[in-house]
């Protein structure tokens, strides 16, 4: 598959990019180098090839959930202009 510059002035404006005549040419040569590329590796047999490595096979060491500081928030409701039952209370911003 190859794109002319009529193509990529077209794919151009539906990106809303704006690109002067001048760069159509080396667009339209570069975007034609990667879709060729792209036929190539499409092109590669991959049937009979293990996967190196899969995230889904790997287990992950999680540390134990302990609470390792004090509870603050008393403190730091005292210094607060408004609180409810144990949380803060701030002005309405969107109604």
């Amino acid at each position: 598959m190859s794109l002319n510059k009529e193509q990529v002035k077209e794919i151009a404006q539906l990106a809303k990019l704006s690109i002067s005549d001048s760069e159509i040419e080396q667009s339209t040569i570069e975007l034609n180098n990667i879709l060729s590329l792209m036929a190539e590796l499409g092109e590669i047999e991959t049937d009979h090839v293990e996967p190196m490595s899969h995230p889904l096979d790997m287990s992950q060491r999680l540390r134990e959930d302990v609470v390792s500081e004090a509870d603050l928030s008393e403190e730091f409701q005292e210094i607060a202009p408004k609180t409810g039952k144990r949380h803060f209370l701030v002005p309405t911003v969107i109604e």
